[in-house]
């Protein structure tokens, strides 16, 4: 494979330099009989000693860029390449100088002599198995860069070699992080097997800072944990990785919106190994006192063996130097810069694919509340257990969704396959439509109201959007609020009480006050607490029919969600034989539960409270051009201070 990578690497190379040779003659042929531009006869010689001059001054410069290339390229093959003489040299072309991005190197070479801990050959540890993957060069491939959409090339003014540069670095420390135990990694205080937190002081003598020294002001949070995750194999995962839109669907609770800015390089042969993306992407907890984080970052994929991949994700703050930061394009965004960090896959004999995940990012957490700095500091929120935790659930949730018996055994209605598909489409849409309205991404075109009314409490979010022809909503001015508070329960029973729905009248008005029966359910996991369900309310009155309530319910190892809407019946009857779900209206209610902190996770950690996070959306006018009034503003804060009294009052937590 070396050896076909550098034949065609030279075939690549020596068609460049026929072609520019080509338009050397061309140029020296027109020399040899100028014609003047504007009169149309022969000049004489001295007219064309200044384009001459320039001539000269533009090949230097090509001279120049072509060593620096085959330096570069030198270092990735760890060895010297065999490249034409100095004397034959590219000329250019007087009407279309050569940029200086028309070369571009994808690499899937080596990671050698970079950082100041050996290489992975002599490494011990897990990731033993991969040592012959990342230390031998894969060699190199001259590829133009692609850029998607109709956006220009955001990185204007940095040479591509320099983020092909901060790629590579960023990779090998990535693969070395997952490989070195103690004392780079220091076990988890809170008891879990599988997380470790970095030991920052061993790493600061074992790396140096690819993206920079740490502003003054930031914090840092870095966590490791590994664990099986349940997909074909590693490719997979992969393929899932490197597209932004299953990358978002497959993390739909943590990222809010997720672009490619360009495709610096595609890659090796048509595969994902070498290929690299400059995105950009808001990271989010489902929280409206954790404002979202917005990274602009670039994500390098690299196949270490046979069976096994890293994909690895670096801040460009280190090249953007003239800009204050790449993240703190919002105001009221956390300004942070993410260092390496990603994963490394293994496939494994028995259908699961290994994998170990590595999270370090460095933010300002001055705009972040005292109420969440400390999960956010463990890691919890936005760490390693967080991302491993959902990647397990989710892969989990498709392997369950392929199997034919999807509906749970307890099931009293007849649905079909295609009404189990359209259910939990109609399902996703809705517990999507909730993270926007808590976490106020630019995703979705939801306005901040600041001081709306004087009763509003100053963590309380209050926004409105107005509907217009929407599908999936009816139209008018559509209001949502959310806040989070400290409950002295533990997260688990906390989630277990607002998923039950014989309690349901304890703290939802929707249930007309008596329990509310489950019509079906359609599992999402091994845990009961991973389903969509749909639930009916007692009716009030004979004269009246009963409410029909669509419920998703998520847990994992790092928080859970409990997020429902009230559907209409007849839609609903539609969707449940197969019927398609996208113009079902709905506004979507719920909560979202983390620990509050490192004590309150694990089943030892009986004392640990949780974070609880209440949101809903009320259509207040069906006018879209409707003036929002204080009192719908009103109206909705009691709801969420009635609410959360009600809880409190059931869980026996009032003081």
């Amino acid at each position: 494979m070396k050896t076909q990578l550098e034949r065609h690497e030279n075939a690549l190379l020596k068609q460049e330099n026929d072609k520019l040779r080509a338009e050397n003659m061309a140029i020296r042929e027109a020399m040899r009989s100028p014609m003047c531009g504007s009169c149309g006869s022969p000049a004489m010689l001295g007219e064309v000693s200044l384009e001459e001059q320039h001539l000269c001054i533009e090949n230097a410069r090509l001279k120049d860029e072509l060593s620096r290339v085959y330096a570069l390229a030198t270092k990735f093959l760890g060895k010297p390449m065999s490249i034409l003489s100095a004397g034959t040299m590219l000329q250019p072309n007087l009407s279309l100088p050569m940029p200086s991005s028309s070369l571009e190197l994808a690499v899937g070479g080596g990671l050698r002599g970079l950082g100041s801990i050996p290489s992975a050959a002599t490494m011990p540890g897990s990731m033993g198995d991969f040592a012959g993957g990342v230390s031998s060069p894969l060699g190199t491939v001259i590829t133009p860069a692609r850029t998607t959409g109709s956006a220009p090339p955001p990185m204007v003014g940095i040479d591509r070699s320099m983020l092909l540069e901060l790629a590579i670095s960023a990779m090998d420390e990535l693969v070395k992080l997952a490989q070195i135990d103690e004392p780079l990694w220091l076990p988890s205080l809170n008891g879990s097997p599988n997380k470790e937190l970095l030991n920052f002081e061993e790493y600061a003598h074992s790396f140096l800072p690819c993206v920079g020294v740490k502003p003054v002001g930031y914090v840092s949070e870095a966590s490791r944990e590994s664990g099986l995750v349940i997909f074909d194999n590693s490719l997979a995962l992969v393929e899932t990785l490197m597209d932004e839109r299953r990358w978002s669907d497959m993390f739909s609770c943590m990222i809010a919106k997720a672009t490619v800015l360009e495709e610096v390089t595609s890659g090796i042969a048509g595969s994902r190994n070498g290929g690299l993306l400059l995105m950009k992407a808001e990271l989010q907890v489902l929280s409206p006192l954790v404002p979202i984080r917005e990274v602009t970052f670039l994500r390098f994929c690299k196949q270490l063996a046979e069976g096994a991949w890293a994909v690895v994700d670096v801040s460009i703050d280190g090249l953007v130097r003239d800009q204050n930061s790449a993240t703190a394009s919002n105001a009221g965004n956390i300004r942070c810069r993410r260092l390496p960090s990603g994963c490394v896959m293994q496939d494994t004999p028995n259908g699961y694919c290994k994998v170990t995940w590595v999270e370090h990012t460095e933010y300002d957490e001055a705009s972040v509340h005292q109420l969440y700095r400390p999960l956010l500091r463990s890691g919890l929120a936005f760490g390693a257990r967080r991302w491993l935790a959902m990647l397990q659930r989710q892969c989990e949730c498709l392997a369950i969704l392929m199997s034919p018996d999807t509906v749970s055994a307890n099931d009293s209605s007849v649905i079909t396959q295609e009404g189990k598909r359209s259910m939990l489409k109609l399902a996703r849409r809705m517990t999507e439509n909730f993270c926007a309205g808590v976490s106020a991404s630019s995703a979705r075109e939801w306005s901040k109201l600041d001081g709306a009314a004087g009763s509003i409490g100053e963590d309380v979010r209050v926004m409105a959007r107005k509907s217009v022809d929407e599908p999936g909503e009816p139209p008018g001015v559509v209001l949502s609020a959310a806040t989070s508070v400290w409950v002295p329960v533990a997260p688990e029973k906390l989630f277990n009480f607002l998923r039950d729905e014989q309690l349901r009248a304890e703290w939802d008005i929707l249930s007309n006050g008596g329990p509310m029966q489950e019509m079906a359910n359609i599992a999402k996991g091994q845990e009961h607490g991973n389903s969509v369900s749909l639930l009916r309310a007692s009716a009030m009155s004979a004269n009246q029919s009963s409410m029909l309530i669509l419920q998703e319910t998520c847990t994992d190892a790092s928080g859970s969600m409990v997020v429902y809407a009230p559907v209409d019946i007849p839609a609903m009857q539609l969707v449940m034989n197969g019927g398609d779900s996208t113009y079902v209206a709905l506004l979507p209610s719920g909560f979202a539960i983390l620990p509050d902190g490192p004590s309150g996770v694990g089943a030892e950690h009986k004392t640990g409270g949780s974070l609880l996070t209440v949101a809903f959306q009320i259509l207040v006018n069906s006018q879209p051009t409707a003036k929002l009034t204080v009192e719908s503003v009103e109206t909705v804060n009691n709801l969420i201070s009635c609410t959360i009294k009600k809880i409190k009052t059931a869980l026996q937590c009032d003081a």
